[in-house]
């Protein structure tokens, strides 16, 4: 039997206006966009009109650039957005086969809230829900949630950890044929098939059980991003889809090959787990074209927002032109 056709799989990320700090001030795009529902309704639609596998939504829960130079918060348009697991249940009731996936941070939530509002959005949207786990870094975040000082590197992560596999332990809380409905006995659900978590650990105690039912799509799917080497042990432990940044070629080959081996280190298979590298794409009929559209966008740069970018280093880390 021949081997099966490997294909890309390919998603679109959502936030904001796209990843040029400026798309906002293009002639042809709605500067209020990032809080429009239309304009994201109008955006899955078409990506899933293209067939591309997924939409996504990165999330933070502060403002986090700073105003260096002063004025540049004031032209920075990632200083509004609406929550994702807001707006994606919105999106699965007009939308029928892309995945649905965002940002939630292990950092400032619980994971009987996280994995109930996940789960809620898996039976919304018939099995498309996903969930990428990240820790939050900043000190702008740690304000927002009564903290003086975030918490460091190591405390994140290893509550990360401990709380990914409390929303996995969560979402197996029933099995799939748990629920009866049986109107002439009365039995509403099968006790043998509800599982009790009953986790204590350093972080968290969750008792369970989770008051979803079985995933439509057995759990709904874990994403991992970032580059650090316990981001990268989450992600080779638990994750479906690792999102990467690589800035070369090489640097691609020898990530994806690491990842895998993470992968196949904790007893995984390998080809089960999704490598998706990061890139900005302009498009058009030939190359001239594509630059032209990129050249536009570049123009709308003004001086101080060229300043906070490169001081922040928050522009697009690479671009690649292609051609369609």
């Amino acid at each position: 039997m021949a081997e099966a056709t490997r294909k890309m799989i390919l998603g679109l990320s959502l936030r904001y206006l796209g990843y040029h700090n400026k798309a906002w001030r293009h002639p042809t795009t709605p500067s209020n966009g990032s809080t429009s529902f239309s304009y994201h309704l109008q955006s899955a639609q078409r990506a899933e009109a293209a067939k591309l596998h997924m939409i996504f939504y990165a999330d933070g829960l502060a403002i986090r650039a700073k105003d260096t130079p002063p004025g540049f918060l004031v032209r920075d348009m990632k200083n509004v957005d609406l929550d994702p697991f807001t707006l994606l249940p919105a999106l699965a009731a007009r939308t029928e086969r892309i995945g649905l996936i965002a940002t939630a941070s292990t950092t400032y939530n619980e994971p009987y809230h996280l994995a109930r509002r996940v789960s809620t959005l898996d039976h919304i949207s018939n099995g498309r829900a996903g969930w990428n786990v990240v820790t939050s870094w900043s000190q702008q975040e740690a304000w927002n949630f009564g903290r003086e000082e975030h918490l460091g590197k190591d405390e994140r992560y290893e509550r990360a950890e401990e709380f990914v596999e409390v929303v996995l332990g969560l979402w197996n809380s029933w099995e799939r044929d748990a629920f009866l409905h049986d109107k002439e006995t009365g039995i509403f659900y099968d006790e043998r098939k509800l599982h009790i978590l009953n986790h204590k650990g350093k972080h968290f105690s969750v008792r369970g059980p989770l008051t979803c039912p079985y995933s439509p799509q057995g759990r709904p799917i874990v994403v991992q991003a970032g580059g650090s080497p316990k981001g990268m042990a989450i992600g080779g432990k638990h994750a479906d889809v690792i999102y990467a940044n690589y800035p070369t070629i090489e640097d691609a080959v020898s990530g994806y090959r690491s990842l895998k081996t993470q992968v196949a280190n904790y007893g995984r298979e390998p080809d089960h787990v999704k490598v998706l590298p990061g890139i900005a794409i302009f498009t058009g009929t030939t190359r001239q074209e594509a630059q032209d559209k990129f050249d536009a966008l570049q123009a709308l740069v003004d001086d101080v927002s060229a300043l906070g970018l490169s001081t922040t280093a928050a522009s697009m880390t690479r671009l690649r032109m292609c051609p369609v």
